[in-house]
């Protein structure tokens, strides 16, 4: 999988994935992501990458010539199966969303920044808008370290036991059951004795119980 990401901040994303799974991923030549200032496209002698808009208002606007600019050059050289853009005007982000997308081939994430990005961009560039919840964020950067961090971790070899993603929450849509590990007994609070039984069929029903316990508190939220 191939992910280009646009962004003002580039900056933002190192720590994300330059650590943990997302780090293997990349090592193992599993996923490659390329990070494109999107000010380095700008025809502005000073690199500006935003104006104020049109009609009046506070607050600053992406322009869509950077923006064009580097997608047009990015897709001289490959299909993309996806251009996306976050927004909390858009279709939830949830774990169906997620495996859809770790089957991708080549995505581009376009991040916006200060009070958005001209509509133009939103109507005849991007192909798919996504919300990762109901508030705003300063930029699209936290979003789209989220989306990838959700799907990467779904790419088959990315995760040591890959029957691990399988068993995630919402994979079957419910929620996964309270896990325990060592010790046995900590302060004083013990394990659950059938995690311990040996039985299996009993451990799997304890499971699935307490999995559709808690999904039914979630949905109730």
């Amino acid at each position: 999988m191939r992910i280009d990401i646009l962004t003002l901040f580039p900056e933002l994303f190192k720590g994300v994935f330059d650590t943990s799974i997302l780090k293997k991923a990349t090592k193992k030549n599993l996923v490659q992501i390329f990070f494109h200032n999107i000010r380095d496209y700008s025809k502005k002698k000073n690199k500006q990458s935003d104006d104020y808009p049109y009609g009046g208002g506070p607050g600053m606007v992406l322009m869509i010539q950077p923006i064009y600019d580097c997608i047009r050059k990015l897709k001289k050289d490959r299909n993309y199966d996806e251009i996306i853009f976050f927004t909390p005007d858009a279709e939830k982000f949830n774990q169906k969303t997620a495996n859809k997308y770790s089957l991708k081939k080549n995505l581009i994430i376009i991040c916006g920044h200060y009070k958005g990005i001209d509509e133009r961009i939103r109507k005849k560039i991007v192909s798919k808008e996504i919300s990762i919840g109901d508030y705003v964020l300063t930029g699209g950067e936290l979003p789209a370290a989220v989306f990838c961090d959700a799907i990467i971790r779904l790419i088959p070899g990315v995760l040591g036991n890959e029957s691990s993603a399988l068993s995630d929450s919402f994979q079957d849509d419910l929620i996964s059951p309270p896990l325990y590990t060592r010790p046995r007994s900590f302060n004083g609070w013990k394990i659950p004795e059938i995690l311990i039984s040996g039985d299996k069929n009993k451990i799997d029903d304890w499971k699935e119980k307490k999995s559709i316990k808690r999904t039914k508190k979630f949905k109730k939220l």
